[in-house]
């Protein structure tokens, strides 16, 4: 189901070629963990899709046509996955430290959007810190660059 996903959105975004495939993938991969924190917890709000997107967009450098629709094939690949270990361990597999950090980073701005933090958020957030192989010291530091100014 994956790979039909991951063809797809190549498909999509850019000519298919071999060299264009790994950074679809891995963009997918950050799509599907920027939304289950979005699915973490009971109210999925309009702030935290929003933030999505902009982080989507800026990190991927993507039209907001792009955006849209790889927005909407992350959604299916969450609904339909039975795990998150296969996007995370292709995050592995590609990424350096910094950029796996930059991920958690982003994934915390997602929480923050709506201005609080369940238990649900905190909860995937240290499952993919660990899945990502991030220092409990990274991961705090990343929570700190992505809570707003004045939220307490």
């Amino acid at each position: 189901m994956l790979n039909k996903l991951t063809d797809f959105l190549s498909s999509l975004i850019a000519p298919a070629s071999v060299e264009n495939r790994p950074e679809h993938t891995l963009q997918l991969a950050t799509a599907v963990l920027l939304i289950e924190v979005m699915r973490s917890d009971a109210d999925s709000t309009d702030e935290e899709q929003a933030t999505i997107l902009k982080i989507l967009k800026e990190r991927f450098r993507l039209s907001d046509a792009e955006v849209a629709q790889l927005s909407e094939l992350g959604h299916r690949a969450a609904t339909s996955a039975n795990d998150l270990h296969q996007f995370t361990s292709l995050i592995n597999r590609e990424l350096e430290l910094t950029e796996k950090i930059r991920i958690i980073e982003c994934m915390w701005q997602v929480a923050y959007a709506d201005n609080q933090i369940s238990s649900h958020e905190n909860h995937l957030m240290r499952r993919m810190a660990d899945l990502l192989h991030i220092s409990h010291g990274d991961y705090v530091a990343a929570k700190t660059r992505a809570k707003p100014a004045g939220l307490k």
